[in-house]
C-alpha cells in the first residue's frame, strides 16, 4: 500500500523533471508552466469545495487579486520576483478573510452568488482604478528576475514547478492533518462538528483564508508566465473552469486537482485540432470500455451499469470523428465531454480509476498503523473534578426551561437536576420534547426562557462548540457520522482539542505536531477498541452497519473527555444482541465517572441501567424517581396510552 504512492510520485517528479528536456519548444514548456500554476490554485479550491462543501464562485477573483498584486508592486515599485509573490500570498488571503466573514455565514447557492458578486467587484475594481492598475490597458511585465538571473522560459518553468511541488507537500500534509479533518467534517455534518467542538463557522473561515492564500500565489505566477494582464482575463468564465477541474479530475485529491488543471489548459488546444483529437478519443472510449469491464469482472457493478459510461464516451469517439472538419462545434465538443465526466463520473476521472483499479484511500493503512502504537493508559478519561467531588454533588441544573416554536412550546416550564456519577433516564412518548432537550443543552437550541447550569456555570447562549469543550458530549437520534471519512478519522475529530499544533507545525512536521498525532491516533484505536470496533478502524463510517454506527458515535463522544454524555436513542433500530452490547458499553462508561443522560424508548434498557428516570409529555415533566417508582406512576401510564410499560429485563 505505502509502495504505490512512492511510486506515483517519483512517476510525477521524473515527468516533471523531465519534460522541459524532452520538449524544448517554448511554446510547450509555457502551457506545463500554467497547468503547474493552475494546479496551485486547484489545490486550494478543492479545500473549499472538496472538503468543506462550499461552491465559491470568487475564485478568479482572488486569482486576479494575486496578479494585480504583482503587477502593481512592479509597475510602481519594480519589486523583486520573490517578494511579490509573497505580497501576492499575503494580499489575497487578507481579502479572502474580508469576503470568507460575512460570506460564510450564508450556505449554498447564496454563497455562490455572494462569491460570485465579489469577483464582478474585483473585476470592476481593476477596471476603474486606473492611478493603481493601469486599468482597462493592463500592466505589462518584462522577463522575471530571480537572485540577479533573468529568467527565460524554462527557467521560470522550474520556479514554477518547484513552488507546485512545495504546494502539493503543503497541501497534501493539512488535508491528511487534524486541520484536514475538521474542514471535511464540517461536509459530512455542520451539526456533529459543532458538538465535537470544532466551530463550523470558524473553520471554513479558515479554509477560505488558506484557499485564497493559494489562488494569491497562482495569481502572482500567472502574471509573470503570461508577461500581461488585464481586467478581462479574470472573468466568471475562468471561475466556472475552475470548477469544473475540480469535479472532472475528481475532489479531495491532488492528482485530481493537476489533472483538472491539464484538462482546462489542454483541452481547448487539443480541440483546436480535431484529427489528434479524435484519436484521444478513441483511446479514452477504450479506456473507459476497459475500466468498465474490469469492474463487472470483480463484481463491483453489473453490465446494465457500466454500459452507460461506455456508451457514452463510444458515442462521443463517433461525434469526434464526425465533426473532425466543423470547428465552429468546438465548444460543443467541450461541453459534451463536460457533460459526460460530471453525469457518469461523479467522483471525478481519478475516483473512477480509482473504483475501477480497486483502489482504497489512506484510509485502511492509517488504520493499520494504529493498530502497532503503543496503547494509552486509559482509552476513557476521567475528570480529576469526578474523583475530588462527592457523587450526590448535583451536575446539571436546568429550571423553568420554555422552548418555543411560533405557537409550539417544546418544552414548556421543565426542570432537570442530574447528579454527577449517576445515570439519568429521559423518556416519554414521541414528540414528548427529549430532543429539543438534548438540542437545549448541546446549544442547538438557545431556550426562550429558564436557566441551565453545567458545573455551576450557566450555558444558555453558547455555542454548541464551546459547551462541547466544556464537558458534554452527545449522540444523535438520527445518526451524524461523517460519512466519507474511516471509523478511525471519525473518532480523531473527537479529539481535535487535544491539538496545540498550528499551520506551520503541520506543513514542515515539526515534532510538536507528530508527537500529537501519534498521541492522538493511538488513543482514537483505543476508543474505538473500548466500543469494539478496533477491527472496522480503516473502513468509511457510512460503510458500517447501523448498529456499529451508533457504537462508532459513542466512541467519537467520549474523545471530548466529556464529563456528561448524553444518549439519544442509542437502542434505536439495534437487534437483541447489540442492545446486550450497548448495555454494557453504558456500564463501563459510567465505570470512568462519566455522566449520562439517557433517552430511550426501550423501557427494559431504561430500567436496568438508569439510577433515575425524568418523564416528559406535551413538553412537560410528569414524573421523576426511581425507575420502579416512574413504572408504576399513574400519569406515566397514561401517558404511554393506557399500556403497561414493559418489566424490566432480567440481565
Amino acid at each position: 500500500m505505502k509502495s504505490r504512492p512512492l511510486l506515483l510520485a517519483a512517476v510525477g517528479l521524473a515527468i516533471l523533471i523531465g519534460f522541459p528536456f524532452v520538449v524544448a519548444n517554448p511554446y510547450y514548456i509555457h502551457l506545463a508552466q500554467t497547468i503547474a500554476i493552475y494546479a496551485i490554485l486547484l489545490f486550494g479550491l478543492d479545500i473549499v469545495v472538496g472538503y468543506t462543501g462550499q461552491v465559491s464562485l470568487g475564485h478568479a477573483g482572488l486569482f486576479g487579486i494575486g496578479a494585480y498584486t504583482a503587477g502593481v508592486l512592479y509597475m510602481h515599485f519594480h519589486a523583486p520576483l520573490l517578494l511579490t509573490l509573497l505580497a501576492g500570498i499575503g494580499t489575497t488571503a487578507a481579502f479572502g478573510a474580508i469576503l470568507a466573514l460575512p460570506a460564510l455565514r450564508v450556505t449554498g447557492p447564496y454563497l455562490a452568488m455572494v462569491t460570485l458578486a465579489f469577483g464582478t467587484i474585483i473585476q470592476i475594481l481593476i477596471n476603474e482604478v486606473t492611478d493603481v492598475t493601469n486599468g482597462p490597458m493592463g500592466i505589462t511585465f518584462s522577463k522575471p528576475v530571480l537572485l540577479g538571473m533573468v529568467l527565460d522560459e524554462r527557467a521560470y518553468y522550474w520556479v514554477c514547478s518547484v513552488l507546485l511541488v512545495a504546494s502539493l507537500v503543503v497541501v497534501h500534509r493539512l488535508l491528511r492533518s487534524h486541520l484536514g479533518r475538521a474542514f471535511e467534517a464540517l461536509r459530512g455534518s455542520p451539526i456533529a462538528s459543532d458538538c465535537m467542538g470544532v466551530s463550523v463557522y470558524r473553520y471554513k473561515v479558515y479554509a477560505f483564508v488558506i484557499s485564497a492564500g493559494f489562488a494569491g500565489l497562482a495569481g502572482s505566477l500567472y502574471a509573470y508566465s503570461e508577461r500581461y494582464i488585464s481586467p478581462n482575463t479574470y472573468n466568471f468564465e475562468l471561475t466556472v473552469l475552475f470548477l469544473l477541474a475540480i469535479i472532472m479530475g475528481g475532489r479531495k485529491t491532488r492528482s485530481g486537482a493537476l489533472l483538472g488543471a491539464t484538462v482546462i489548459v489542454m483541452l481547448p488546444k487539443l480541440l483546436d485540432d480535431l484529427d489528434l483529437f479524435r484519436y484521444v478519443s478513441v483511446t479514452l472510449a477504450a479506456l473507459v470500455a476497459a475500466g468498465a469491464a474490469v469492474q463487472v469482472a470483480r463484481g463491483k457493478t453489473t453490465v446494465a451499469r457500466s454500459a452507460i459510461p461506455v456508451i457514452g464516451s463510444v458515442a462521443l469517439a463517433v461525434l469526434s470523428f464526425v465533426l473532425t472538419s466543423m470547428t465552429d462545434w468546438r465548444l460543443s465538443i467541450f461541453g459534451l465531454i463536460t457533460l459526460l465526466v460530471v453525469y457518469y463520473l461523479q467522483d471525478g476521472i481519478i475516483g473512477f480509476v480509482r473504483q475501477t483499479l480497486g483502489w482504497r484511500g489512506h484510509g485502511a493503512s492509517d488504520a493499520a498503523a494504529a493498530a502497532t502504537l503503543p496503547p494509552p493508559a486509559s482509552a476513557v478519561s476521567t475528570a480529576v473534578s469526578q474523583s475530588a467531588t462527592p457523587a450526590a454533588q448535583e451536575l446539571v441544573a436546568a429550571d423553568k426551561v420554555l422552548m418555543q416554536f411560533g405557537g409550539l412550546k417544546a418544552l414548556n416550564d421543565v426542570a432537570l437536576h442530574v447528579a454527577r456519577g449517576t445515570i439519568h433516564g429521559l423518556i416519554g412518548p414521541n414528540g414528548s420534547g427529549k430532543s429539543t432537550m438534548m438540542n437545549v443543552l448541546t446549544g442547538i437550541y438557545v431556550p426562550t426562557a429558564g436557566s441551565i447550569a453545567f458545573k455551576g456555570q450557566s450555558i444558555v447562549g453558547r455555542t454548541s462548540a464551546r459547551i462541547a469543550l466544556a464537558g458534554i458530549a452527545r449522540t444523535f437520534q438520527n445518526v451524524q457520522l461523517f460519512g466519507e471519512m474511516t471509523a478511525l478519522q471519525n473518532v480523531l475529530v473527537g479529539l481535535h482539542h487535544t491539538y496545540r499544533s498550528n499551520l506551520l507545525d503541520v506543513a514542515l512536521h515539526l515534532p510538536r505536531y507528530l508527537r500529537e498525532e501519534r498521541a492522538a491516533t493511538a488513543r482514537a484505536y483505543a476508543l474505538l477498541k473500548f466500543v469494539g470496533l478496533e477491527a472496522l478502524a480503516g473502513e468509511e463510517a457510512r460503510n458500517l452497519p447501523y448498529g456499529k454506527q451508533r457504537l462508532l458515535e459513542i466512541a467519537r463522544a467520549l474523545a471530548l473527555n466529556p464529563e456528561l454524555l448524553l444518549l439519544d436513542e442509542p437502542a434505536a433500530g439495534l437487534t437483541a444482541p447489540d442492545i446486550k452490547e450497548l448495555v454494557v458499553i453504558v456500564r463501563k462508561i459510567r465505570e470512568h465517572g462519566i455522566t449520562l443522560i439517557l433517552i430511550e424508548h426501550h423501557m427494559d434498557v431504561v430500567m436496568s441501567v438508569c439510577d433515575v428516570v425524568t418523564v416528559l409529555d406535551f413538553g412537560q415533566k410528569i414524573a421523576e424517581g426511581t425507575p420502579a417508582a416512574v413504572q408504576a406512576n399513574p400519569q406515566v401510564i397514561k401517558a404511554y396510552l393506557g399500556g403497561e410499560l414493559e418489566a424490566p429485563a432480567a440481565h
